[in-house]
């Protein structure tokens, strides 16, 4: 009987039908990078806000003022007599009544200074010039409560977490296509009650399952296109990260047309529902098939696939290879029973959280700059494209190796020598430390590959999901370690990236390379790989 690689190199490795599927799943990049970094539009400042004493509402009716002038009868006053308070997060602790001049509202009060009026905390009347625009002014996430947009990303990313147990487990045992189906609906759903929630408690809760939902999207597609091509075409899933790249470019542009955040869940959230059309057109997967003992059906589909490339199938092609191991519910303790696995997977699981963690601490540094965030958002992204087309140029021809480790050791000496570029020459310390963003999304991008080729078919889905979790716990901890350190010396967390970058480069260089080489089926097979 033949093998899988074998038959499906008499299919084609990379045909038409190939193409067509490895497209259509992309898409899932685009639309995952919308919720990835969605937050930053989601949750903008709100632009002027400021407390509304109680009864000012009721006031400024009567009276006719607009929001200029009740901001000019509220705030002006208490600027003027304690120019410490911008009125934002504190207010005059009076109440305005029906006996107040529209005139003169703080006439009443005689000849005592406004500066030794009493003032009082706001706790959640807050007035905002645009009301509609954020979370931020949705649920009054600012002064004492602007933690929770902090949190509503943490939330995000513990869905992230949970899914990539939960979905991935799911994949390995009950099909790549359905979880990826049901996945697609449920960030759909789930995304329009985002949009609508009627406080922030429910927005959290869908957020969170957002999260999960996204997650299984986003693995279990890149799982499909990888397990569906030849050896030497795997570098396909390098390409998935330039749709994920090209989704960071689109948002600001989606988020400048879009007034609104509901308008912006929204846009970002419906395309997830036309990925149901891929039931007609994406197959399952025909590794998984055999490893679930479904050779039958295995076999119909790389006769569909063979027909579609215009290829032909042997007669003789009656049934394929199927895995002699037991396929079990797989578990963490199947990554590390044995010595190679043991260690492939405990080194993937620190390149993940080095990667995520120096990534996004890397891209929080640099967005403090300020300015027009639309175009810089762009820019950022803009950056991220020439490392997968170094990662195209070099990876088949040096192989996955030894560019996965100098990418990580770059990223790291480009984190010191930015730490101690003195402070009167920014544009060097910008171009430098750009070279480590550069360095460390090229790391990013090539544990994605790797880490899905040394793993065997039975636990593939559920050791990238397993592994890549551990970028999720990267990106929980990024902005407090990143803001923490600062706190102490500005430049100290690049100390930081800097050790576990370069640590992280010399560690991969342990890995097997798997250029070349036909997926492994089995437990034996990645032991095997030296």
């Amino acid at each position: 009987m033949p093998s899988f690689d074998e038959v499906l190199k008499e299919a084609g490795e990379f045909g038409r039908f190939q193409k067509r599927v490895f497209f259509l799943l992309c898409q899932t990049g685009v639309t995952f990078s919308f919720l990835f970094a969605s937050v930053v539009f989601l949750g903008q400042a709100p632009g002027s806000y400021w407390c509304r004493i109680p009864g000012a509402a009721e006031l400024s009716e009567r009276c006719g003022w607009s929001l200029e002038d009740e901001r000019n009868f509220t705030v002006l006053p208490l600027h003027l007599g304690n120019g410490s308070s911008s009125g934002e997060c504190e207010r005059l602790d009076i109440a305005w009544d029906a006996s107040v001049s529209c005139a003169s509202p703080l006439a009443r009060y005689g000849n005592v200074s406004v500066g030794n009026l009493p003032l009082a905390t706001c706790h959640d009347n807050w007035v905002y010039k645009q009301p509609h625009s954020s979370i931020v002014s949705e649920y009054n996430l600012v002064c004492g409560n602007a933690w929770m947009l902090d949190l509503s990303q943490a939330i995000l990313n513990l869905g992230f977490l949970t899914g990539a147990f939960t979905l991935g487990y799911a994949a390995d045992r009950y099909g790549r296509i359905l979880i990826y189906l049901i996945s697609c609906l449920g960030v759909g759903i789930c995304g329009i009650i985002v949009a609508f929630a009627p406080n922030f408690t429910v927005f959290l809760i869908f957020r969170f399952l957002q999260g999960v939902f996204g997650k299984g999207t986003w693995m279990t597609g890149y799982v499909i296109v990888t397990e569906i091509v030849g050896s030497d075409q795997r570098i396909v899933g390098i390409v998935i990260q330039i749709f994920f790249t090209l989704g960071i470019m689109i948002l600001p542009g989606i988020a400048y047309l879009v007034p609104t955040w509901q308008g912006i869940q929204l846009a970002i959230s419906l395309p997830n529902f036309l990925f149901l059309l891929y039931y007609w057109v994406v197959p399952e997967s025909p590794r998984w098939l055999l490893t679930r003992k479904k050779g039958e059906k295995a076999l119909k589909i790389m006769h569909n696939i063979a027909k579609h490339n215009g290829k032909y199938l042997s007669p003789h092609y009656s049934e394929i290879t199927i895995s002699n191991e037991e396929v079990s519910n797989p578990s963490f303790l199947d990554l590390v029973r044995t010595p190679r696995m043991r260690r492939n997977t405990l080194i993937l699981m620190y390149a993940w959280f080095t990667s995520a963690l120096v990534y996004q601490g890397l891209v929080m540094r640099l967005g403090i700059v300020g300015g027009n965030l639309y175009l810089y958002f762009f820019i950022s992204g803009a950056v991220e494209l020439p490392a997968a087309l170094l990662i195209l140029v070099t990876i088949d021809r040096i192989g996955r190796r030894l560019p996965f480790g100098i990418s990580n050791i770059v990223a790291g000496i480009a984190c010191l020598i930015t730490a101690f570029l003195p402070e009167d020459i920014p544009w060097l310390k910008t171009t430098v430390a750009t070279l480590g963003r550069l360095g460390i999304t090229m790391a990013f991008e090539i544990v994605y590959l790797v880490n899905t080729e040394l793993y065997p078919t039975t636990l593939r889905n559920f050791g990238v999901s397993l592994c890549s979790s551990l970028c999720d716990l990267g990106g929980i901890i990024a902005p407090f370690l990143l803001f923490r350190l600062a706190a102490i010396w500005l430049e100290l967390p690049l100390i930081i990236f800097s050790i576990l970058a370069v640590v992280c480069g010399l560690l991969v260089l342990l890995l097997p390379e798997t250029k070349g080489i036909s997926l492994p089926e089995t437990v034996e097979d990645v032991e095997q790989l030296s």
